[in-house]
């Protein structure tokens, strides 16, 4: 995990709890957030801002703010507008996604994840 990331989501107290390398925990039941090889973890809930997707409010695009509100719209309104945008943002020289998002990695995967999700339930309403 880089430094960066650690560092927006964690104090320098628990940053020095956790040997290198650091890892997330990606799922989103899991309470743990961050953790290292000698089994010591930092808990989402400790965390110094929401981790995605552990806390669903927080932004699924830590760069760019994208919620999954936002995709739910795109949904109920049918269109696409929202999260293709975001999915090119996320290619962008704007995208810090190393530094910024919670697992260190683009988000591009958890907004379509997300969008599928969100479709799939709506046609089986």
């Amino acid at each position: 995990m880089e430094a960066k990331v650690l560092a927006a989501y964690l104090t320098d107290q628990q940053r020095g709890r956790l040997a290198e390398p650091a890892n997330f925990c990606p799922l989103p039941q899991c309470p743990v957030a961050y953790f290292d090889g000698f089994e010591r973890i930092v808990l989402a809930v400790d965390a110094r801002k929401p981790v995605y997707p552990k806390d669903p409010t927080a932004p699924i695009c830590a760069c760019f703010g994208l919620t999954r509100a936002d995709i739910e719209q795109d949904v109920r309104e049918g269109v696409t507008t929202r999260t293709k945008a975001m999915l090119e943002r996320a290619k962008s020289p704007g995208a810090h996604c190393t530094e910024m998002a919670a697992n260190g990695r683009s988000c591009a995967a958890y907004i379509q994840k997300y969008y599928m999700q969100c479709r799939g339930a709506m046609k089986g309403q």
